[in-house]
């Protein structure tokens, strides 16, 4: 089985102090993540726009090999709920242009209450492969998400449906959907965003981004509030240089 393009990161490019000196110690915050990681997940455009001057810096001062994963905004997943949101997207996809090459997979995460609705989820994903051809990742929270219908529905429009801890159904744990990306976000648990990850969880997270058959596989940490996720991300990292 060929070993999938495997890219561990965190949500931003934090480096806490207390594993500060396990990277470069000069540059700009991301040149210094970047000489560490070769991803990283930008949320901030989760909660509002960015110049194009801005995406095309962040290109420009990492590494060739270096890619980013881009969530799309409040405004099209937690306003707009899928619907009518076009123009938001078009807009969206404008702006993570100036990325270029350094532009990874597409992040739709959903509210825990929106329930899946084949109509809506059907149009939302037919309009946004009409205009972006690239991974796309959904991080849906409502149970109904995790039904069959649902996930043929992913799978059909090439969209991976992204494994989340803490699960809110046992299926949540498992990436799902289209097959060609698997996608896992660590939120931290028990207490979600601050919990560091215990080293038994971390090795059993490492056998099972082995086990995957995904030509593509990401794991972003977002138990950032702590400053948890920058070691977790470097002792997975440690743990899949190892011989399996």
């Amino acid at each position: 089985m060929t070993a999938p393009e495997l890219r561990i990161g965190t949500a931003g490019w934090a480096i806490p102090r207390t594993v500060a000196d396990r990277f470069p110690a000069t540059g700009s915050g991301l040149q210094r993540y970047a000489g560490r990681f070769d991803a990283a997940e930008i949320n901030s455009t989760f909660y509002r726009p960015h110049r194009l001057s801005t995406f095309a810096r962040w290109r420009e001062t990492t590494p060739a090999a270096f890619r980013f994963a881009a969530k799309l905004p409040r405004a099209i997943t937690h306003d707009a709920r899928l619907a009518d949101c076009q123009p938001l997207l078009r807009t969206f996809l404008s702006e993570i242009s100036a990325l270029g090459d350094a532009l990874g997979p597409l992040l739709v995460q959903l509210p825990p209450s929106l329930p899946y609705d084949a109509a809506t989820a059907g149009g939302f994903f037919d309009g946004l492969r009409s205009a972006f051809d690239g991974p796309v990742a959904c991080e849906p929270r409502h149970p109904t998400w995790f039904e069959v219908g649902a996930d043929t529905l992913l799978r059909t429009r090439r969209i991976a449906r992204a494994a989340a801890d803490p699960a809110r159904v046992p299926e949540a744990a498992r990436p799902g959907g289209w097959p060609g990306l698997a996608y896992w976000r660590l939120h931290g648990s028990p207490r979600m965003y601050y919990s560091a990850y215990t080293p038994d969880v971390l090795e059993a997270l490492a056998a099972e981004v082995r086990r995957t058959t995904a030509g593509e596989a990401w794991v972003i940490f977002d138990n950032t509030t702590s400053g948890a996720a920058a070691a977790d991300a470097l002792t997975l990292q440690a743990l899949m240089s190892r011989n399996p």
